[in-house]
């Protein structure tokens, strides 16, 4: 399955220009399909664990790039994007574990997606 999200990443990567719009666009796709959850929530209930899945391998791959030591991100954006990903990754493990997840519990996935696409965008 880790592969299924490489490929969307390099999907990704012939149709836009530089990594932050590369990275900005893939954000922007995992914080859609989490939306599509939650708008149509419960007939959605079965997306929602491909929706989690790709969200998380995605931050996956981030945090993985961030912590190389080649990275040439100045160290405190290293470590928020860290902070950030371990967030999203108990996030997701909550939910996943919940016996009857709650549509709002997938809204914060959505918000630093899009956040985090903006800024990447704007940089």
């Amino acid at each position: 399955m880790h592969q299924q999200g490489a490929q969307a990443y390099q999907q990704t990567a012939k149709v836009v220009e530089s990594p932050r719009e590369r990275e900005s666009a893939l954000l922007m796709k995992a914080a859609a399909g989490l939306q599509k959850v939650r708008d149509n929530w419960p007939d959605s209930y079965e997306d929602l664990k491909p929706a989690l899945t790709f969200n998380r391998k995605l931050w996956t791959i981030f945090m993985a790039s961030v912590t190389k030591e080649d990275s040439h991100l100045p160290t405190e954006v290293r470590q928020n994007i860290a902070n950030l990903g371990m967030f999203i990754m108990n996030q997701t493990r909550e939910i996943n574990l919940t016996p009857d997840p709650q549509p709002e519990q997938i809204e914060v996935l959505v918000r630093l997606n899009r956040q985090i696409a903006a800024g990447l965008r704007g940089m």
